[in-house]
């Protein structure tokens, strides 16, 4: 009998494209998500890509109760964990939220997986853990530096409290993976990103503003010392994420102890030149305009992704346009996110 991947958060977006990409490469999985930033709508459409039962639970990974339960129920031998609150924004405002969540949250869910005997761990951190870098692109082997936010601290924490729990067990095999900016969305139009309220990510605003949903794209800060003055991020599409889980989950069966890889594609690409990308590829005039930098921002920073290629077997496939391409196919097909009824004329409508 085949065992189960627990994947923790795995309704929202880079967790529900990592379930699919592991469902499609033949694993079982178990989807626990609390839904606070997320859609059940998403499994039914999951269910529907790969004509088979997703199954799902709706909790919160603080509930070391229904943990225990849930590895008491399923046969699981893996973890990947995605749950967590994401906003850089929203965690300098609201701070402790973030480490309740993010810390406490994955304390819990390790001090679950111990008791029931799981040791396999995959987890969703950033690279936001490398602080503000002295240079690019950025290795693994330039060590954390000082995040600029609440966020970051909290990936940095739980890669300190995931490398101490390695050490302090030889069971365990982890694997962290900081990656850059995920952007696009599945090529079927049927899942992608839909956050809550309005969006503190580039490409949803970006997308939202040329559906109709926000009047313009506010740009923050146009002063930064780069090529244009904007902000410079390495974007990698949703669905070579997900394939880099897959590879890791892989390699941590032969490997124990902490693995560390960036997944990134090694460009990058400022705020405006997104812009006219996606102005150039969809024919749509973005409106923009210019505001004050917004704290906890950097000025640049893009993946130097090779010891993934040679460890993981893993690059980056899609190029920006895939990504603009299917981003647009996404928020194009679902106006409204996981609300808007998935419509096949728009699908085939988007060229």
């Amino acid at each position: 009998m085949r065992k189960t991947t627990l994947i923790t958060g795995g309704a929202g977006y880079i967790g529900s494209h990592t379930a699919l990409a592991l469902i499609n490469a033949g694993h079982n999985v178990l989807v626990l998500d609390n839904l606070c930033n997320s859609c059940r709508e998403c499994i039914s459409r999951l269910e529907q890509l790969t004509l088979t039962r997703v199954d799902f639970i709706k909790g919160d990974i603080r509930d070391s109760k229904l943990l225990d339960d849930i590895f008491r129920r399923y046969d699981i031998d893996s973890v990947v964990h995605f749950a967590s609150l994401k906003s850089v924004a929203e965690s300098v405002s609201k701070p402790l939220d973030y480490y309740a969540n993010n810390v406490a949250g994955t304390l819990e869910l390790c001090r679950a997986m111990a008791r029931n005997n799981v040791f396999q761990l995959v987890f969703s951190s950033s690279a936001t853990v490398y602080g503000e870098p002295a240079r690019t692109p950025i290795c693994e082997d330039f060590g954390t530096g000082k995040p600029v936010n609440p966020y970051g601290r909290t990936k940095l924490m739980i890669e300190e409290l995931l490398t101490d729990l390695c050490h302090s067990d030889p069971r365990w095999s982890i694997g962290l993976l900081r990656y850059f900016n995920p952007i696009g969305a599945h090529e079927s139009g049927m899942i992608g990103e839909d956050p809550r309220g309005r969006p503190n990510n580039l490409l949803p605003c970006l997308t939202q503003v040329a559906i109709g949903r926000i009047p313009e794209l506010t740009v923050y800060g146009n002063d930064y010392p780069t090529v244009d003055g904007t902000c410079v991020r390495d974007y990698i599409h949703v669905v070579d994420l997900a394939i880099g889980h897959l590879k890791a989950l892989q390699v941590l069966q032969h490997s124990n102890g902490i693995n560390v890889w960036n997944l990134g594609t090694g460009i990058g690409y400022s705020v405006l030149q997104i812009i006219q990308s996606f102005e150039d590829i969809t024919g749509i005039t973005i409106p923009y305009r210019f505001v004050p930098r917004r704290e906890g921002d950097i000025a640049q920073c893009w993946a130097d992704p090779g010891k993934a290629g040679r460890e993981l077997g893993w690059t980056a496939q899609r190029d920006l346009q895939q990504m603009i391409v299917d981003t647009w196919r996404w928020q194009s097909c679902n106006p409204q996110g996981y609300q808007s009824s998935f419509e096949i004329q728009a699908l085939m409508a988007v060229k």
